[in-house]
């Protein structure tokens, strides 16, 4: 039996509304375990949602998320396409919740931090929700910020069972 007093229709808390994640790999050149990036990133979400930037966010009012694992030319070419810079880099973000990492730069970089493929693309897919909830990277001070925030939240989400 409802409570007397209660609302019959609450309003949801756009927080704790279920927000939907979809990953698609579009590369073919490297393997990836595309069920353990998601399985880390879902658990990832909910951290990256308590965690605020000093930027407005507007990761809680996104219906859904979109991250595309995309080969390093594809990489580049979306990096000279919309911020006018040659060359691949790691993560790009779209506010509207579109999030384009390079699998390219992934390996390289797990290779050199001893991490492995998989977890690297979490990271940057991570980096990506963060920038989607108020955080910037472009001075060093909140770049720094940024790197301790994501790598707490991997290491976390990595450990849930």
């Amino acid at each position: 039996m409802p409570r007397p007093n209660a609302p019959k229709n609450p309003r949801p808390d756009p927080v704790a509304a279920e927000l939907e994640i979809t990953i698609a790999n579009r590369q073919r050149a490297l393997r990836i375990d595309l069920a353990r990036i998601r399985r880390i990133v879902h658990r990832a979400l909910p951290l990256c949602l308590e965690e605020s930037g000093p930027l407005p966010p507007v990761l809680s009012g996104l219906a859904e998320v979109s991250a595309s694992i995309v080969s390093t030319a594809a990489m580049s070419r979306v990096h000279v396409d919309f911020l006018g810079i040659e060359g691949p880099t790691d993560v790009i973000t779209f506010p509207y919740g579109e999030i384009v990492v390079c699998a390219g730069t992934a390996a390289e970089n797990a290779a050199r931090y001893g991490q492995t493929l998989d977890e690297e693309l979490a990271l940057y897919i991570i980096h990506g929700l963060l920038h989607l909830n108020g955080f910037d990277d472009l001075e060093p001070v909140s770049a720094r910020r940024m790197r301790s925030r994501q790598a707490k939240i991997l290491n976390m989400a990595r450990r849930t069972r």
